[in-house]
Formats: C-alpha cells, sequence, structure tokens
C-alpha cells in the first residue's frame, strides 16, 4: 500500500479490476477465482440481474450463505444498475418479510429451504428466485456487462440493522461509502496482495462486506466460510493459508479456547475485531495464541462504516481504547453543552467525512435523529452521525468508549456505564463473558443485573465474584443480581445479545 490512502472514487464493481488477472481473488471449497474470472462471472451476474429487474435503482435482495453468488452480487447488482439489500442468513420469517417490504425489493434470491419458510405475502413486491437455478442460468450469458460507469452518489446497498432496538432499520450507502470504506481499511490494515482473509462475518454485516471490498481492493483472496463449530475455523486456516481474520469477541473468546497447530496459529498475520470491546485479559490469551498477529482493535456504527481503530503497537499499553480516526473520518468528542469535549472529559462521538451513510431507508423522522449537521468546530463540516455512544480522548489524543447514552444505568442517583462492570467482572478471572443490565427497582431507580458465563468451576465462580467484585468496585457498581449461563445468546451479527437477555430475565429467567 502507497504511504497514504487514494482518496479516488471509483464505481464498486471496478474493485476486481484492481487484482492482477491471474491472482487468486475468492478461494471457494471446490474452487478458486482469479481476478479475471471473477470479474467474468460479475458481469455475467449482472446481465442476467438487468433481464429480471430492468429498473435502475430497483432493489434486489439475497438471503443467502457464503456462496459464490453471495460473493459476487455486491458488485453485480451495481453493475446492473441495481441496489443490493444482503439479508443476514441468521434472520428468520418475520424480519426478512420487514425487509422485503421496507426496502421494496424487486427480487429475492435464497436457497429453498429458507424460501419454503416465507408464508403468502411475505415476499410482497419481490419475485423469489432459487440460488441453484440462478447458477445454472448463468453458464448460458454470453455477455457478461461491462464494468459500470457509476457516480459516487449513486446508491449501492441498503444494510439492515439486526434490530435490536426495534424493527430492522435501513442504512442507505452509496458506491463512495463503500469504496473509500474499502480504501481505508485496506490502507491501515496494510492488506496486501499476499494475503488470504478468512471471511467468517455475515455479508450482511457492514464489518462482514468490508472483508470482501477491501481485500479485493488491495489484491489479496477472500475465503469465505460458514463456520458451525469453532474447530472449523482452525481447519481453514490451516487448509487455506489464512493470513487474516476479522471477528467479534464472543467468537475470539472461543477461538483461543481451540487447539491449534502451531503453523496455523503462527501462519496469521493479522486479527481484526469490532463488535465489542476486547478485555486485557483477552488480548494477552489472542498474543499467546497467535504470536506472529498483529492485532487491531477497531470501533464502528453502520451509519458510518468504521470510526477508529487502535494501532497494534499501542495494544499492550491501552487495551482498552478505541484509538484514533481512520482515514477519510472527523471523530469529535461533543460535550452535552455542544462544545468540543477537553481531554478527558465524556462526551458523545460524532463522525464526519465521506464515510457517512446516506440516512435510513424511507425512514425521514430517524434520519433526522441520528444525521445531523457536524457541530461548529468540525474541520469537515457538511452531515455528520451523531452516534449516542459515550467516549473520552485522553491527553494522548486517543478515544475511549464508556458506554451508550441510552444503555447508562441509573442507580440510586448514579450513572453506571455496563461496560466498567463487565470489564471488572471478566478481570476477577472468574468470569469468561459478562452482560451488564438496569432493570426497574422500587428502590434504586434501577438494579443493575449481571448475566455471566463462569471462566472456572461454577461453584468457585458463584462463591467468589461478588465478594471480589466488593474489593474493585464501588458499592453502587456492584451487581444487585448474578445470572448465570453456561451459554451466552449472540444476535445475528454474533454480538452478545443484550436485549434478549434483558427480556428473558425481566420475564422471571432463573438465576
Amino acid at each position: 500500500m502507497s504511504a497514504d490512502p487514494d482518496p479516488a472514487v471509483h464505481p464498486l464493481d471496478h474493485l476486481p479490476l484492481r487484482g492482477a488477472p491471474e491472482a487468486p481473488a475468492l478461494i471457494l471449497r471446490n474452487e478458486t477465482l482469479s481476478f479475471e474470472a471473477l470479474n467474468d462471472r460479475v458481469g455475467r451476474l449482472a446481465a442476467w440481474l438487468a433481464r429480471q429487474v430492468p429498473e435502475k435503482g430497483a432493489r434486489v435482495a439475497t438471503w443467502l450463505a457464503k456462496t459464490e453468488l453471495a460473493c459476487l452480487m455486491p458488485l453485480a447488482a451495481v453493475r446492473a444498475g441495481l441496489v443490493h439489500v444482503p439479508v443476514n442468513p441468521l434472520l428468520k420469517r418475520a424480519q426478512v418479510a420487514h425487509i422485503l417490504a421496507d426496502s421494496g425489493a424487486r427480487l429475492m434470491i435464497s436457497n429453498t429451504a429458507r424460501l419454503d419458510t416465507l408464508e403468502p405475502g411475505d415476499a410482497g413486491q419481490a419475485a423469489l428466485c432459487e440460488e441453484a437455478g440462478v447458477r445454472e442460468g448463468l453458464g448460458g450469458e454470453a455477455d457478461p456487462l461491462p464494468p459500470s460507469k457509476a457516480a459516487p452518489d449513486d446508491l449501492a446497498a441498503i444494510l439492515y440493522t439486526s434490530g435490536s432496538t426495534g424493527r430492522p432499520k435501513g442504512v442507505v450507502l452509496s458506491h463512495a461509502n463503500l469504496w473509500l470504506g474499502a480504501v481505508s481499511v485496506a490502507h491501515y490494515l496494510k492488506v496486501t496482495p499476499a494475503d488470504r482473509v478468512l471471511a467468517v462475518l455475515p455479508f450482511a454485516f457492514d464489518y462482514g462486506q468490508n472483508q470482501l471490498l477491501s481485500t479485493w481492493y488491495a489484491g489479496g483472496a477472500v475465503v469465505p466460510l460458514d463456520y458451525l463449530t469453532p474447530r472449523d475455523v482452525v481447519k481453514a486456516v490451516a487448509r487455506d493459508g489464512v493470513t487474516s481474520i476479522a471477528a467479534v469477541p464472543p467468537l475470539w473468546l472461543q477461538l483461543v479456547e481451540q487447539d491449534w497447530p502451531e503453523d496455523a496459529a503462527r501462519q496469521l498475520r493479522r486479527l481484526t475485531n469490532s463488535g465489542g470491546a476486547l478485555t486485557p485479559s483477552l488480548v494477552r490469551a489472542l498474543r499467546a495464541t497467535f504470536p506472529e498477529a498483529r492485532l487491531y482493535p477497531m470501533y464502528g456504527l453502520t451509519e458510518a462504516f468504521r470510526s477508529a481503530y487502535l494501532d497494534p503497537d499501542l495494544v499492550d499499553a491501552h487495551p482498552t481504547s478505541i484509538g484514533r480516526a481512520i482515514p477519510f473520518a472527523e471523530i469529535m468528542v461533543v460535550a452535552d453543552g455542544g462544545a468540543e469535549a477537553a481531554p478527558d472529559e465524556e462526551g458523545e462521538l460524532v463522525h464526519a467525512g465521506p464515510l457517512v451513510a446516506q440516512g435510513y431507508w424511507q425512514d425521514a423522522e430517524r434520519t433526522a435523529e441520528r444525521f445531523r449537521p457536524a457541530p461548529a468546530f468540525s474541520a469537515l463540516g457538511g452531515m455528520a452521525v451523531w452516534s449516542g455512544d459515550r467516549v473520552r480522548r485522553d491527553a494522548e489524543g486517543l478515544l475511549h468508549f464508556v458506554g451508550r447514552r441510552d444503555a447508562m444505568i441509573k442507580t440510586s442517583g448514579n450513572r453506571v456505564s455496563p461496560q466498567e462492570v463487565e470489564e471488572a467482572a471478566v478481570a476477577t478471572g472468574l468470569v469468561a463473558e459478562a452482560v451488564a443490565l438496569g432493570l426497574p427497582d422500587p428502590h434504586l431507580g434501577h438494579a443493575i443485573h449481571l448475566v455471566a458465563r463462569p471462566a472456572v468451576a461454577p461453584e468457585k465462580a458463584k462463591a467468589e465474584l461478588l465478594p471480589a467484585l466488593t474489593r474493585a468496585l464501588p458499592n453502587f457498581m456492584v451487581p444487585r443480581h448474578v445470572h448465570w449461563r453456561a451459554d451466552m445468546p449472540v444476535s445475528p451479527n454474533g454480538k452478545l445479545d443484550r436485549v434478549a437477555l434483558a427480556a428473558e430475565i425481566a420475564g422471571g429467567g432463573n438465576a
């Protein structure tokens, strides 16, 4: 990569043109596609899509595992002049029906088993196509479409959030948003044509889709993987010569518990984390398990793709920091009065610059709430994403996550960060994973409930956790209730599912 990222914007489907024609671009279980072959198949799929949905700007949805077709669709849809709506394969019928209706999708591609779960009326105006039939039809495409001439502001995709705070809402992304996101990540991660990136995260997740785009921008190869167990990840790394993995904390916890062949563990050169903070104990475990890998903690939100990353050289000294702004992002900490926050003063993280999305699909009210003009002291100005996340910037310029404004627990007149309680629990060594929740209490306003998965013998963890937290935390931060779980629920994006846990405990779930 060059010393500075190239800010020039090209249509998204030009990405396969950047790699060496004969170099590997997509490593499937039974076939490896070169960049030349990838570009050809994108063109053939685009020609098929254009015939099915001739209306420019129409939405086409996919509800797929990480098949070849799922990998091609982000580029083929835009080459056909369409807008791609990837649906997380873990979502169920009601959520999928909402996404199809909300997006107004004209076409839906999935496999038979998923399509059979839909009921009459669920598809709305979308024609349903079985994935196998689409693949068979592509063989006869004699004239693949050439690379498009889309404008930077043309819409490229609508990514629906997981719906953790209500029904999924669609974040609208342009060619420029996705292209510059690929450039930025490829640059600061120092991705090269020699890299093989294991794509384990859902392509409907912004972080997951960028695994494809940033790797292809840099000329590297993507290895898509749908895994059933963490052991499947270990096998894929060894089998396909993987050098880079992107994951979220629940998966990292599972991976460091695996028995890794030494050669496979040492061939990894890059570990990237988002979707939740790494704890110091997990950082140490990752270092021990993957001694040759550089670790990149990152922070992002779908509305602006990604905001910050921590240089691997700073991780050991600042293990809880989310770092500094990524290329093309301006990150501000805005104090409650609207001024720029002073060093170590808590404020709201506000993101400006060309990575800011176009808003929420057909939702002017929620768009106006989150997408607002940048503060007066912004260097870039324009429209910004007001994240709702509380952060502080230390004297060295590093950002630290405090918590979400709407997730802060108010107990006995005090504001408590769930993350601080969770980190304290994990730091005891008795807990592998933890979620702190504030639930209504007639005396406290909200009482702190901690849901935890033990890292030691359950009886030992149950006996020693609260005394350890009492020694480590102020009294008002010590959980009033601890709920133990052998397994923690995760959302479709792989994050710990706070909403499900809160609903379960509020409904009387057992401790």
